[in-house]
């Protein structure tokens, strides 16, 4: 029998019900499910042939509630955490078929998972460039694309994958003493998947900076492992605000990290780029100036503003210390506008840095993800932005 579990005020039990005590009842899954108030109460078991979720989300338990789940379909269950969540675990959050665990609420916010057995373990693949690394004490192998490629699983299991979409071009324009918009930033997507098949590895392009009105800045090129949109995917930046015309009033382009704003009286009504992923990125930087325009915006901050005649510094990358043991910020941020003065900086000192009067927006180097600099005006290139890169690691 099943007992009628949660009981209620008043509520009269049968010695059977009392005996029967920890039989929950079970709740059946066959899509992707967000776990709600009440499923405490439950055995909640996915069955589905493909890979699923099953999503904590923050404010929903409470300290000490035990939420209980399985996985008995042939496909790849994952407990994922919503926003605001942190589960932790010594095992798996994938679960193969026929295994379980369950979640231990420690505040409203954050859970300990224990899996009860039928975890996925860390799969093996070839391709790029490979080394060894070792982060917070367990050893690592890492493969770096930093350009299209396969990835060639030899055994499958989970991966951990780190893509960085091709920054944004900076803008430019034909009059002397305008600073435009630095490039955006290409996005940051850190995910755990499961693979059991060969992955194709494709290196988003970094967009091409302003060179005349027939060649304008470009937003970058996403990144993304897998053939399909339902695959992972980092963002291209958006460009950066230039003049091209009538229709092109220093508007920066949206993008996983939006342009800044070109600078100029008949840009008033311009607006900064947004970032169309907010998880991958931040928006650029307007322009209070008529002189300095605005910078791109990068994974950890949103694009400086430009003001008097200095061109604003990029927005901050990410830090990937804790994907890659000891590296240093990842190159992700993006290009200062150019100022009548001087150029702003590029976004964690690796964005394309802004050009500075009647000079050239700066280049973002190639596999960096960062944007394009920004040009101080009368008719020179806005600096291009960096390629992406593509990180697979998994445990040795």
């Amino acid at each position: 029998m099943t007992t009628p579990f949660p009981f209620v005020a008043g509520q009269v039990l049968t010695a059977a019900q009392l005996n029967d005590i920890q039989n929950l009842p079970i709740s059946d899954k066959t899509a992707s499910y967000t776990l709600i108030a009440g499923d405490e109460t439950k055995r909640t078991i996915m069955n589905n042939a493909s890979a699923t979720t099953i999503t904590v989300n923050n404010s929903i338990f409470t300290v000490g509630d035990v939420i209980q789940v399985a996985n008995k379909g042939a496909g790849t269950c994952t407990v994922t955490a919503g926003a605001g969540v942190t589960i932790n675990t010594s095992g798996s959050l994938a679960l193969a078929q026929y295994g379980g665990g369950y979640l231990l609420a420690l505040s409203a916010s954050t859970f300990t998972f224990f899996n009860l057995g039928g975890g996925v373990s860390y799969g093996t693949a070839t391709g790029g460039s490979s080394s060894s690394i070792t982060v917070s004490s367990i050893n690592y192998t890492l493969l770096t694309f930093t350009s299209d490629s396969t990835l060639t699983v030899t055994k499958a299991g989970l991966f951990d994958v780190l893509l960085v979409g091709g920054g944004g071009g900076g803008g430019s324009i034909s009059n002397a003493g305008y600073g435009m918009g630095g490039g955006g930033a290409g996005g940051v997507s850190i995910q755990t998947i499961y693979l059991s098949a060969n992955a194709t590895i494709d290196v988003g392009a970094g967009g091409a900076g302003y060179t005349s009105a027939a060649t304008k800045a470009n937003a970058g090129t996403g990144s993304q492992l897998g053939a399909t949109s339902a695959n992972l995917v980092a963002g291209g930046g958006g460009f950066g605000g230039f003049r091209g015309g009538n229709s092109e009033q220093g508007q920066g382009g949206d993008g996983a990290s939006g342009g800044g704003v070109g600078a100029g009286n008949s840009f008033a009504s311009a607006t900064p780029g947004i970032a169309i992923c907010a998880t991958q990125g931040n928006a650029g930087g307007d322009s209070t100036s008529d002189t300095s325009g605005g910078a791109g915006g990068g994974f950890a901050a949103v694009g400086g503003a430009g003001t008097g005649t200095t061109g604003a510094t990029g927005g901050a990358g990410f830090d990937v210390s804790a994907f890659i043991s000891g590296s240093a910020l990842l190159k992700a941020g993006g290009g200062g506008g150019g100022g009548t003065t001087a150029g702003g900086a590029g976004g964690s000192s690796v964005g394309g840095a802004g050009g500075a009067s009647n000079a050239a927006g700066s280049n973002a180097a190639a596999n960096t993800g960062s944007g394009g600099g920004g040009s101080g005006g009368n008719n020179t290139n806005g600096g291009n932005g960096g390629s992406g890169i593509i990180y697979v690691r998994f445990k040795v």
